[in-house]
């Protein structure tokens, strides 16, 4: 029994001399201008925080996410036409692809669509 404990505390010592060796190792010696910046969106972090961002930019964005999600819940539709009844199928192809058509519609109407305004 003592050695089983004796094991254990020696893997616990172990561990914890590894978690303490790879932080301190880890640490940055220096902060750099380039380390310090956001790595994707290419605003300056030093500069205001409430710059004007593109409202036809954002647009853009919530179309592509909705067409996206509707791509998604059109594949089990198509694994499902061998299984339903071709007439219920047919019906709610028709009024998802109808509603779809719908929302193309309003965004056509809307001008969301034109990249340049």
């Amino acid at each position: 029994m003592m050695m089983i404990i004796t094991i254990i505390l020696f893997f616990f010592i172990l561990s914890n001399l590894m978690m303490m060796l790879s932080i301190i190792l880890s640490k940055k010696s220096f902060m750099d201008r380039e380390k310090c910046s956001p790595f994707e969106c290419g605003f300056d972090p030093k500069s205001k925080s409430r710059i004007p961002f593109s409202l036809h930019f954002f647009l853009i964005t919530i179309i592509f996410l909705i067409f996206d999600v509707e791509i998604a819940l059109i594949f089990p539709i198509i694994t499902l036409f061998k299984m339903v009844n071709m007439l219920n199928w047919i019906k709610t192809s028709f009024f998802f692809i109808i509603i779809l058509l719908i929302g193309l519609y309003h965004e056509w109407n809307q001008n969301m669509l034109n990249w340049t305004n």
